[in-house]
């Protein structure tokens, strides 16, 4: 959020009348996707569930205060309708400037690229973006969208903000004492040192640029495998970024109206927030604290006292003790948690049968963080009817990633029968990261097929021809072995056309067949069966086409054989 806040929201009943107002007018008008879960509608954090991205009891922003302008009632245009309306469509909260929407887009399409189980929505960076920092000042942003100075937060001191001692020596916030939240999307340096990200290609991890910080907002947000097509695993997500129930509701309110419709605006135009949040004081010396608008939330395990029973007589009972509420399971640390599964650049799977295949599949594991993750079981199985196995003659395989979290399987060793089949990566157990890999099996092909001899042949009405007709197939010179050859009985090789007449094969009951389909033995040799002719003389051809395109043509010939003079007597 801006370092300078203009105004602060009028403290007491007043303001919290009026923002319960808005928010109740707000919901009756726009429906979010992913309601609020029931535990998300007051309390702290934990009623919605105890997972964080970042370390327990803490948070993205280190809490700091943040915009709760709400979104215009009206909504900026009719449900389902396009988020990439003109600039003159709609109300002008609707418009995000043309840096900071790609940022958001970007980021969506990086996430669902490596951690697609994740479901982020671009349109809940752009809530967060707009209360966090107005979508950073308006899109104040230069070319590679990165503020022309730091956006900071105030210094988180304990004097009215949570107390963060230095964690970066000031080398993002400028301050050596305490840490101030960051940048666009403000992030204090301890969790931007986990999670900063390089979305723009620059070599740096800049949170003051919209790009890397768009694209660490969308991955923290991620974390710990959530699903944030899921509503409670959402309200998760945004209460790990500020844990907070007002700023959990700000979010949501912000969410649903861009989900309804935005458009584009030129940087540097967008329409600034005005009203930020009074945080909840700590404690300062001496034991008072200073007022604050509403009750803080209470701690994990911990409940408020409540005035016992009146006493006959006046005075009450002592306050019971309250019950201990177990901790949370804690959540696995972003590192030793499977964040994602991607191609490690597998290329095409296609082999021909019997063949090897070049390519091996290769996927690489991240954690949450994005890193690699090395010695993480993978497993791949092959799925389909063509016989491919991998080396070894199994259909499944378990490997290991290495240190730069790749695991390769074995290679693929495809079958006799052509056709599709998939490859499908999986790894985790709590919730699986799967990758599938079409691949495919032809059939075996020859370049060149030839007789292995030339002698005519020829043969009376009615006879079989009495030579044999043999021919090789070749590919890349090599005998091409199981290769599929068709052998048609033609008129004229120009026009091949099955003929109807001439010669002819016979199936099993003696009838005339004239195509047939065939294949090479291991040598690549293919013998033809007997030919016969029929009563029909003339010049036939016989045309063979191999799988590959290669093909031979051979000329029957069926005449009467020449009659002798009988000897003169």
């Amino acid at each position: 959020m801006a370092a300078h806040i203009r105004r602060r929201l009028r403290k007491g009943a007043t303001t919290t009348a009026v923002a319960a107002a808005a928010v109740a007018a707000l919901a009756a008008s726009q429906a979010p996707a992913a309601p609020l879960t029931e535990g998300s509608t007051g309390g702290d954090q934990q009623a919605a569930g105890g997972e964080s991205g970042g370390p327990e009891d803490d948070a993205a922003t280190g809490n700091s205060p943040y915009y709760t302008d709400l979104p215009p009632l009206v909504t900026p245009d009719r449900p389902g309708s396009s988020s990439n309306l003109p600039a003159a469509t709609g109300s002008a909260e609707a418009g995000i400037p043309a840096s900071v929407l790609a940022a958001y887009k970007q980021a969506e399409r990086t996430v669902a690229g490596t951690d697609p189980a994740c479901r982020l929505p671009w349109q809940l960076l752009a809530a967060i973006g707009k209360v966090e920092s107005g979508q950073a000042r308006g899109g104040k942003v230069d070319a590679n969208g990165t503020t022309p100075s730091p956006i900071l937060g105030p210094a988180l001191n304990g004097q009215g903000f949570a107390l963060i001692k230095d964690t970066d020596g000031g080398a993002y916030d400028g301050d050596a004492v305490h840490d101030r939240a960051v940048g666009p999307m403000q992030f204090i340096p301890s969790t931007w040192a986990t999670w900063g990200q390089d979305a723009n290609g620059d070599g740096r991890k800049d949170p003051n640029n919209i790009y890397d910080a768009a694209l660490a907002a969308g991955r923290y947000l991620c974390a710990g495998g959530r699903d944030l097509a899921v509503a409670a695993d959402l309200d998760r997500a945004v209460l790990s970024y500020n844990q907070s129930t007002e700023y959990l509701r700000t979010v949501r309110s912000w969410f649903a109206y861009y989900q309804r419709g935005t458009h584009e605006v030129p940087d540097g135009s967008g329409v600034l927030p005005t009203s930020p949040s009074t945080p909840t004081p700590s404690p300062t010396p001496g034991g008072t604290t200073s007022p604050t608008p509403s009750p803080s939330p209470s701690k994990p395990g911990g409940t408020k006292p409540s005035p016992g029973p009146s006493k006959p007589g006046g005075g009450t009972s002592p306050t019971p003790k309250p019950t201990p509420t177990p901790p949370p399971k804690p959540t696995p640390p972003p590192a030793d948690t499977l964040g994602s599964l991607e191609n490690a650049g597998t290329g095409p799977l296609t082999a021909t049968a019997g063949g090897t295949f070049d390519e091996r599949v290769s996927v690489r594991a991240r954690n949450a963080l994005g890193a690699p993750m090395a010695q993480l079981p993978v497993t791949f199985t092959v799925t389909g009817s063509t016989g491919t196995l991998f080396e070894g003659g199994r259909k499944t395989v378990t490997v290991l990633s290495k240190a730069d979290g790749t695991a390769t399987a074995p290679a693929l060793k495809a079958g006799e029968k052509s056709g599709d089949f998939t490859v499908t990566a999986t790894a985790g157990t709590t919730r699986p990261r799967t990758l599938t890999y079409a691949a495919s099996v032809t059939a075996r092909q020859a370049d060149a097929i030839v007789r292995t001899d030339s002698k005519a042949l020829v043969a009376a009405p009615g006879e079989k021809f009495a030579d044999a007709v043999t021919l090789k197939a070749t590919y890349k010179g090599a005998a091409a072995a199981g290769v599929a050859v068709t052998a048609t009985l033609v008129a004229d090789a120009d026009k091949p056309a099955e003929n109807d007449k001439g010669p002819h094969f016979k199936d099993a009951d003696g009838k005339p067949l004239r195509t047939l389909a065939l294949a090479t033995d291991a040598e690549g040799l293919l013998r033809l069966p007997d030919l016969f002719a029929d009563e029909n003389p003339g010049t036939y051809q016989l045309v063979l086409t191999t799988e590959g395109g290669a093909t031979v043509v051979i000329e029957l010939t069926v005449e009467a054989a020449e009659e002798t003079a009988p000897p003169e007597a």
